[in-house]
Protein backbone atom coordinates (compact mmCIF):
# COMPACT_ATOMS: atom_id res chain seq x y z
CA UNK A 1 0.00 0.00 0.00
CA UNK A 2 1.13 3.65 -0.83
CA UNK A 3 0.64 7.02 0.93
CA UNK A 4 -0.93 7.92 -2.03
CA UNK A 5 -3.40 4.90 -2.38
CA UNK A 6 -6.79 6.95 -1.43
CA UNK A 7 -7.88 3.39 -0.07
CA UNK A 8 -4.44 3.28 1.85
CA UNK A 9 -5.47 6.99 3.14
CA UNK A 10 -8.96 6.35 4.32
CA UNK A 11 -8.33 3.01 6.29
CA UNK A 12 -4.88 5.10 7.81
CA UNK A 13 -7.96 7.53 8.85
CA UNK A 14 -10.26 5.49 10.15
CA UNK A 15 -7.33 3.65 12.21
CA UNK A 16 -6.74 7.33 13.76
CA UNK A 17 -10.46 8.35 13.90
CA UNK A 18 -11.15 4.69 15.96
CA UNK A 19 -7.82 3.97 18.04
CA UNK A 20 -5.71 6.99 18.52
CA UNK A 21 -7.84 9.41 18.71
CA UNK A 22 -10.06 8.16 21.63
CA UNK A 23 -6.52 6.92 23.74
CA UNK A 24 -5.23 10.83 23.49
CA UNK A 25 -8.76 12.16 24.33
CA UNK A 26 -9.10 9.47 27.89
CA UNK A 27 -5.31 10.58 28.69
CA UNK A 28 -6.07 14.27 28.03
CA UNK A 29 -9.32 14.23 30.28
CA UNK A 30 -7.90 11.96 32.70
CA UNK A 31 -5.63 15.45 33.11
CA UNK A 32 -2.36 13.25 31.49
CA UNK A 33 -2.37 16.08 28.40
CA UNK A 34 0.87 17.64 29.66
CA UNK A 35 2.27 14.10 30.26
CA UNK A 36 1.30 13.89 25.71
CA UNK A 37 3.53 16.71 25.45
CA UNK A 38 6.18 15.69 27.48
CA UNK A 39 8.07 14.59 24.41
CA UNK A 40 7.98 16.91 21.56
CA UNK A 41 10.17 14.79 19.50
CA UNK A 42 8.55 11.60 19.75
CA UNK A 43 5.41 11.48 20.43
CA UNK A 44 4.57 15.29 19.17
CA UNK A 45 2.66 18.05 20.38
CA UNK A 46 -0.95 17.29 20.99
CA UNK A 47 -4.00 19.56 21.63
CA UNK A 48 -7.62 18.72 21.79
CA UNK A 49 -9.88 21.36 19.43
CA UNK A 50 -13.81 21.52 20.37
CA UNK A 51 -15.81 22.57 16.88
CA UNK A 52 -19.59 21.93 16.23
CA UNK A 53 -20.68 19.28 13.83
CA UNK A 54 -21.76 20.75 11.17
CA UNK A 55 -25.02 18.62 10.70
CA UNK A 56 -25.69 17.32 14.30
CA UNK A 57 -24.80 20.50 15.77
CA UNK A 58 -23.35 17.88 18.85
CA UNK A 59 -19.82 19.38 20.41
CA UNK A 60 -16.88 17.30 19.00
CA UNK A 61 -13.21 16.60 20.18
CA UNK A 62 -10.86 15.84 17.95
CA UNK A 63 -6.81 15.83 19.12
CA UNK A 64 -4.55 17.42 16.61
CA UNK A 65 -0.54 17.88 16.18
CA UNK A 66 0.23 21.86 16.96
CA UNK A 67 3.00 23.88 16.45
CA UNK A 68 2.73 27.58 18.76
CA UNK A 69 4.97 30.38 16.40
CA UNK A 70 4.97 33.96 17.68
CA UNK A 71 2.83 32.81 20.35
CA UNK A 72 -0.57 32.21 18.02
CA UNK A 73 -1.23 28.61 17.85
CA UNK A 74 -1.54 26.49 14.31
CA UNK A 75 -2.54 23.12 13.48
CA UNK A 76 -2.98 20.85 10.10
CA UNK A 77 -6.02 18.83 8.63
CA UNK A 78 -3.43 16.09 7.53
CA UNK A 79 -6.04 14.27 5.55
CA UNK A 80 -7.05 17.40 3.99
CA UNK A 81 -10.57 18.33 3.51
CA UNK A 82 -11.64 15.09 3.85
CA UNK A 83 -10.85 15.98 7.42
CA UNK A 84 -14.43 15.60 9.50
CA UNK A 85 -12.99 17.92 11.79
CA UNK A 86 -12.03 20.55 8.96
CA UNK A 87 -15.27 20.47 7.41
CA UNK A 88 -16.92 21.26 10.76
CA UNK A 89 -15.11 24.34 11.52
CA UNK A 90 -15.73 25.40 7.86
CA UNK A 91 -19.30 25.65 8.83
CA UNK A 92 -18.74 26.71 12.46
CA UNK A 93 -15.53 28.35 12.72
CA UNK A 94 -15.69 29.14 16.75
CA UNK A 95 -14.02 26.83 18.59
CA UNK A 96 -12.31 25.97 21.85
CA UNK A 97 -8.81 24.91 22.67
CA UNK A 98 -6.85 22.42 25.44
CA UNK A 99 -3.72 23.08 25.19
CA UNK A 100 -1.10 21.96 28.26
CA UNK A 101 -1.49 25.19 30.07
CA UNK A 102 -4.83 25.46 29.93
CA UNK A 103 -8.11 26.12 27.35
CA UNK A 104 -9.39 29.19 25.86
CA UNK A 105 -12.10 29.72 22.74
CA UNK A 106 -10.99 30.81 19.56
CA UNK A 107 -11.92 31.03 16.00
CA UNK A 108 -10.18 28.87 13.39
CA UNK A 109 -8.98 30.39 10.44
CA UNK A 110 -7.51 28.63 7.26
CA UNK A 111 -4.05 29.97 5.90
CA UNK A 112 -3.99 30.12 2.06
CA UNK A 113 -1.34 33.10 1.74
CA UNK A 114 1.72 30.92 0.31
CA UNK A 115 4.46 33.20 1.73
CA UNK A 116 3.16 32.45 5.81
CA UNK A 117 1.73 28.58 4.43
CA UNK A 118 5.17 26.91 4.16
CA UNK A 119 7.00 27.70 7.15
CA UNK A 120 3.95 27.57 9.33
CA UNK A 121 3.68 24.73 8.06
CA UNK A 122 6.77 23.27 8.92
CA UNK A 123 6.73 23.54 12.26
CA UNK A 124 3.59 21.61 12.21
CA UNK A 125 5.03 18.75 10.95
CA UNK A 126 7.88 19.13 13.00
CA UNK A 127 5.36 19.12 15.60
CA UNK A 128 3.56 16.38 14.78
CA UNK A 129 6.24 14.01 15.84
CA UNK A 130 6.30 10.22 15.39
CA UNK A 131 3.18 11.08 12.56
CA UNK A 132 5.27 12.79 10.40
CA UNK A 133 7.41 9.50 9.39
CA UNK A 134 4.41 7.79 9.41
CA UNK A 135 3.45 9.90 6.44
CA UNK A 136 6.79 10.03 4.37
CA UNK A 137 7.63 13.28 5.66
CA UNK A 138 10.84 14.37 7.39
CA UNK A 139 10.50 18.25 8.31
CA UNK A 140 13.91 18.31 8.85
CA UNK A 141 15.39 17.09 5.28
CA UNK A 142 12.54 18.16 3.23
CA UNK A 143 13.09 21.70 0.82
CA UNK A 144 9.94 24.15 0.93
CA UNK A 145 9.47 22.70 -2.92
CA UNK A 146 9.55 18.94 -1.74
CA UNK A 147 7.42 19.80 1.44
CA UNK A 148 4.88 21.71 -0.42
CA UNK A 149 4.45 19.31 -2.95
CA UNK A 150 3.78 16.38 -0.46
CA UNK A 151 1.45 18.49 1.58
CA UNK A 152 -0.51 20.52 -1.06
CA UNK A 153 -3.69 18.43 0.15
CA UNK A 154 -3.14 19.41 3.91
CA UNK A 155 -4.62 22.85 5.51
CA UNK A 156 -2.93 24.31 7.56
CA UNK A 157 -5.08 26.26 10.35
CA UNK A 158 -4.74 29.52 12.53
CA UNK A 159 -6.63 29.38 16.12
CA UNK A 160 -7.11 33.25 16.96
CA UNK A 161 -7.65 33.56 20.92
CA UNK A 162 -11.19 35.30 21.35
CA UNK A 163 -11.60 34.70 24.97
CA UNK A 164 -10.18 32.76 28.30
CA UNK A 165 -12.47 29.50 28.84
CA UNK A 166 -13.75 28.56 32.35
CA UNK A 167 -15.75 26.33 33.93
CA UNK A 168 -15.99 22.47 33.51
CA UNK A 169 -15.20 20.06 30.63
CA UNK A 170 -11.66 21.44 30.21
CA UNK A 171 -9.01 19.57 30.54
CA UNK A 172 -8.63 16.55 33.25
CA UNK A 173 -12.18 16.55 33.37
CA UNK A 174 -12.07 12.89 34.88
CA UNK A 175 -8.82 13.77 36.51
CA UNK A 176 -10.51 12.37 39.92
CA UNK A 177 -10.76 9.05 38.72
CA UNK A 178 -7.27 9.36 40.47
CA UNK A 179 -8.04 10.11 43.70
CA UNK A 180 -10.90 7.39 43.78
CA UNK A 181 -8.74 4.67 42.39
CA UNK A 182 -6.12 5.52 44.97
CA UNK A 183 -8.90 5.44 47.38
CA UNK A 184 -10.02 2.34 46.39
CA UNK A 185 -6.93 0.12 46.14
CA UNK A 186 -4.70 1.35 48.95
CA UNK A 187 -6.69 -0.63 51.52
CA UNK A 188 -6.43 -3.21 49.27
CA UNK A 189 -2.66 -3.26 48.88
CA UNK A 190 -2.08 -2.83 52.68
CA UNK A 191 -4.46 -6.02 52.94
CA UNK A 192 -2.35 -7.91 50.67
CA UNK A 193 0.81 -7.21 52.73
CA UNK A 194 -0.86 -7.80 55.58
CA UNK A 195 -1.80 -11.44 54.78
CA UNK A 196 1.74 -11.81 53.31
CA UNK A 197 3.33 -10.81 56.59
CA UNK A 198 1.19 -13.75 58.19
CA UNK A 199 1.78 -16.32 55.72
Amino acid sequence: MSLQDPRFLEQLRQGFKKYLNPFMMTMWRLGLGAWLNAWPDVGGRIMVLIHTGRKSGAQRRTPVNYAVVEGEVYCVAGFGKISDWYRNIRAHPEVEVWLPGGWWAGIAEEVADPARRMPLMRQVIIGSGFVAPLFGLNPHTLSDEELDKVTELYRLIHIRRAEPCTGPGGPGDLAWVWPLATFILMPLVFLGRGKRGRG
